[in-house]
């Protein structure tokens, strides 16, 4: 895998991240404040969340470290299949980890603020720089970058976020108007 191809696997990858938080319903955080199906005390939900944050930071941590130390040749078609088996399985991996917030609020409705979106954009925008870093270590020598490289890529995703924007607040919101 060459570093075009890894570039724009990230660009598609980053734009369904940024725009899978206003295109879904559905929850992929365990936040505190909303609350599970049945009575539960405010410290159990706390405490959920946080058990969930380290759990996803830990696949996170893992899915660098898989994919990052993974070493291929561009010629050998063997280790690319073998590296990319690996970025699938991480994929899930981390997939399965953010199901479980759906999955958890399954008997109850639950109404996502654009708080809520905001957030999950941005841990979503963290498990995008993740494996970008990883496939940065895996191609060669990693670069530091400062607070500059940071601020640009987060308003790169929130601008690659606007489709999402448009269809949930704007696009919505006017179709409903104009069937008035």
């Amino acid at each position: 895998m060459d570093q075009s191809a890894v570039v724009w696997t990230l660009i598609l990858l980053a734009f369904a991240m940024a725009t899978l938080p206003f295109a879904a319903d559905r929850p992929f955080l365990v936040l505190p404040w909303f609350r599970a199906v049945g009575n539960r005390r405010p410290w159990l939900c706390w405490l959920e969340s946080l058990a969930f944050f380290i759990v996803l930071a830990a696949s996170a941590y893992l899915a660098s470290s898989l994919v990052g130390k993974a070493i291929f040749t561009g010629s050998d078609l063997s280790s690319l299949i073998f590296f990319m088996a690996r970025v699938v399985g991480v994929s899930l991996l981390v997939a399965l980890v953010l199901a479980y917030a759906g999955w958890r609020y399954k008997g109850g409705a639950v109404r996502k603020t654009f708080f809520d979106r905001l957030l999950e954009l941005l841990v979503f925008y963290g498990l995008v720089g993740v494996l970008g870093f990883a496939f940065e270590s895996s191609i060669g020598n990693v670069f530091v970058q400062g607070w500059e490289f940071y601020a640009i890529t987060l308003s790169l995703f929130l601008v690659l976020a606007y489709p999402g924007f448009v269809y949930r607040y704007l696009l919505r919101r006017r179709k409903s108007i104009s069937k008035k």
